[in-house]
């Protein structure tokens, strides 16, 4: 067997070429998704926020400062994400229920 076909092999065996196409898929989608929090959700949160500096957004406790503004940018990114993770493994992973006798 040549080296060639054996790469072929090991590409169709372990599905590589599968994998690449949803990492691929999965970058993407992460750019819309933090396209989406930065440019339409953030700007709406910021109408709320002294100063509309959201990502800049911070208490101050005496000494101690805390920058929530960032915090609360990749909070809504991760549930977001979340979310789409659960509904394509909810319609991808679906299951026949098993019918009670």
């Amino acid at each position: 067997m040549s080296l060639i076909s054996e790469f072929k092999e090991f590409l169709y065996e372990y599905k590589v070429i599968g994998l690449a196409i949803a990492f691929i898929i999965g970058v993407a989608a992460t750019q819309l998704i933090q396209s989406f929090v930065n440019n339409i959700l953030m700007p709406v949160i910021t109408f709320f926020i002294p100063g509309g500096d959201w990502q800049n957004a911070q208490l101050i406790l005496g000494p101690i400062v805390i920058t929530w503004g960032k915090f609360l940018a990749d909070l809504i990114y991760f549930i977001i994400v979340a979310f789409v993770v659960f509904i394509v493994a909810k319609k991808v992973l679906k299951e026949d229920k098993v019918a009670k006798k």
